[in-house]
């Protein structure tokens, strides 16, 4: 970003005409550049989304972009990560304080579901996260290495105390894996879910009512790895990953 003076926000745009001045109210300015970022880049990508075209739709000035975000790549990080409509960031990983599974997953599960709460939103967020894949830009690796990728393996962790387990092995693995996968089909498979039954993520109660109903899936699952290993002799159970249970980038 060129050395300007920042003492306060710029109000005058070459295109005035075009555009309606930025509003008194600073943090509502950022907002709005927010969300006309966030409609905009999951419409149509990254690259093929201009600053003014974000400015227009957020009714503020160009200038306001660089003000508050730096450039328009300062603008995609910061909608990419805000926590408002991101899953990935709301979900809380297991703590490091050894706690009862139940309460460890209803905690994780609650995180990454309660994000539909926000509705249209959270759908913007997902497609924003499908362009980001095909056209990636390096933010969805980052979202995997030092957000995912911690909070997996803080699972793994906390299934490993439960079951007992010196280190986990893939079958923890696989297990944490189907256990995120339980909320991770709100979002990917949302439109499925509207089509064929939309009560049961209609509202905010059928959200909880449906993290409630999770726990309970997830939970069996546990159980049936638990008992899957008592009845699996020792020699034959595969080696142990090479991962180690909890490794934060």
């Amino acid at each position: 970003m060129n050395a300007q003076d920042h003492s306060q926000v710029p109000l005058m745009d070459p295109s005035p005409s075009l555009e309606k001045p930025l509003r008194s109210d600073g943090q509502q300015a950022r907002l709005r550049l927010l969300d006309a970022g966030l409609a905009l880049f999951a419409e149509k990508g990254f690259a093929e989304t201009s600053t003014r075209e974000i400015a227009q739709t957020a009714q503020v000035n160009v200038a306001s972009i660089s003000y508050y975000f730096g450039d328009k790549e300062g603008l995609y990080r910061a909608v990419f990560t805000d926590p408002r409509n991101n899953p990935c960031l709301n979900e809380q990983a297991p703590s490091a304080t050894p706690t009862d599974i139940q309460t460890t997953l209803r905690l994780m599960l609650t995180g990454l579901a309660d994000s539909l709460k926000q509705g249209e939103l959270t759908k913007q967020c997902m497609k924003l996260h499908f362009r980001e894949m095909l056209q990636p830009t390096g933010l969805w690796q980052e979202e995997i290495d030092y957000r995912i990728k911690p909070s997996h393996l803080a699972l793994v962790q906390a299934l490993c105390q439960h079951l007992h387990l010196a280190q986990a092995d893939d079958d923890v693995h696989r297990l944490a894996f189907s256990i995120s996968g339980l909320a991770a089909m709100l979002h990917i498979g949302h439109d499925v879910i509207t089509a064929i039954r939309p009560d049961v993520i209609a509202t905010p109660q059928a959200i909880d009512l449906y993290v409630e109903r999770m726990v309970v899936y997830a939970m069996a699952m546990v159980d049936a790895e638990a008992q899957r290993r008592a009845a699996t002799p020792e020699a034959s159970r595969p080696p142990p990953s090479a991962t180690p249970p909890h490794n934060t980038p």
